[in-house]
C-alpha cells in the first residue's frame, strides 16, 4: 500500500492561520520586538512559507491591521438595528463595539496600540476605520435631531465633534476594560480576563454619560460657559461712585 497523502490545507485558511498567529505575537510583544520565528512557529508553518504567502514583516502586519479594522466596523454594524429610534441605535452600536473588543483583545491591541504608534502606512488603516465609526455615530446624532423635532443643533461641525468625543471615549473604555479583565486573568495576554465589566456594563457607563447630555442639547437645552474673566485688553468697567456721606445740618452736632 502507498503512503496515505496528508489533507492540503487550502491556502486561504492557512493564511488566517498564519494571521491568527501574528495578531497574537504582536499584541503581546509589540511590532519591533515580534519575530516572524514565533509567528512561524505558533502558526504551525515554516518562516520560508510566512514570507512566501505575506511577503515581509511590514506587508504582514498591514494585512493584520486591516483584517482586524475590517472586523471591528463589520461588528459595528451588524449590531445596529436600521430603522431603530436613535437611542436604541447608539446603544446597539456601543454594545456591539465594546463585545467586540472584550472578545478580540489582541486585534484592539493591534489596532489601538501598535498601529498607531508605528507610523505609516498602519496609522492610516486605522485612522480611515475610526473615520467610518465616526461617520456612523454623527448620522445617528443627526437622526435624533430630526426625532426630536430640533432643526438648529446639533448639526454640521458641532455634531461631527461630538462624534468625535464619543468615539474617543469608547476607545479609551475599551482600554479601561481591557485592563480591568486582564486584573483577573491569568493567560498574560492583551485582555482576557473574567473579572471585568461586561461589554452591555461598559456600553451602558457611556450611554448613561453620553446620552444624558446630548438629549439635552437635542431638546434644547445645552450648557452654556460663564463670561469669561476680564483680561489687561479688556478691563472691568468701572463701578459707580458711591455718594459722599451726608453733611449734619448747620446747628446739629455730628452724630
Amino acid at each position: 500500500m502507498g503512503a496515505v497523502k496528508s489533507k492540503r490545507v487550502p491556502r486561504a485558511v492557512r493564511e488566517q492561520q498564519m494571521l491568527d498567529a501574528a495578531v497574537r505575537i504582536f499584541a503581546r510583544r509589540g511590532y519591533r520586538a515580534a519575530s516572524m520565528d514565533e509567528i512561524a512557529e505558533l502558526a504551525g508553518v515554516s518562516k520560508p512559507l510566512v514570507y512566501l504567502y505575506l511577503h515581509s514583516k511590514e506587508e504582514l502586519f498591514s494585512a493584520c491591521v486591516r483584517r482586524e479594522a475590517a472586523a471591528l466596523v463589520a461588528a459595528v454594524r451588524r449590531a445596529v438595528e436600521p430603522g431603530a429610534p436613535a437611542d436604541r441605535q447608539m446603544w446597539e452600536g456601543l454594545n456591539g463595539f465594546f463585545a467586540h473588543t472584550a472578545a478580540h483583545p489582541d486585534g484592539w491591541a493591534v489596532l489601538h496600540v501598535q498601529a498607531r504608534t508605528q507610523g505609516e502606512p498602519f496609522a492610516r488603516e486605522v485612522a480611515a476605520m475610526r473615520a467610518e465609526i465616526v461617520d456612523l455615530v454623527t448620522r445617528q446624532i443627526a437622526v435624533a435631531a430630526r426625532e426630536a423635532g430640533c432643526r438648529s443643533r446639533p448639526a454640521g461641525r458641532e455634531a461631527s465633534a461630538l462624534a468625535e468625543a464619543l468615539v474617543g471615549a469608547a476607545e479609551s473604555l475599551a482600554d479601561w476594560a481591557g485592563a480591568a479583565g486582564d486584573d483577573g486573568g491569568d493567560d498574560g495576554g492583551a485582555g482576557g480576563g473574567t473579572d471585568g465589566p461586561s461589554a452591555r456594563e461598559t456600553a451602558a457607563t457611556l450611554m448613561n454619560f453620553a446620552w444624558a447630555g446630548l438629549g439635552n442639547l437635542i431638546e434644547g437645552r445645552g450648557w452654556s460657559p460663564p463670561p469669561a474673566p476680564p483680561t489687561a485688553a479688556q478691563p472691568a468697567p468701572p463701578t459707580a461712585a458711591r455718594p459722599a456721606p451726608a453733611q449734619p445740618a448747620a446747628g446739629h452736632p455730628a452724630g
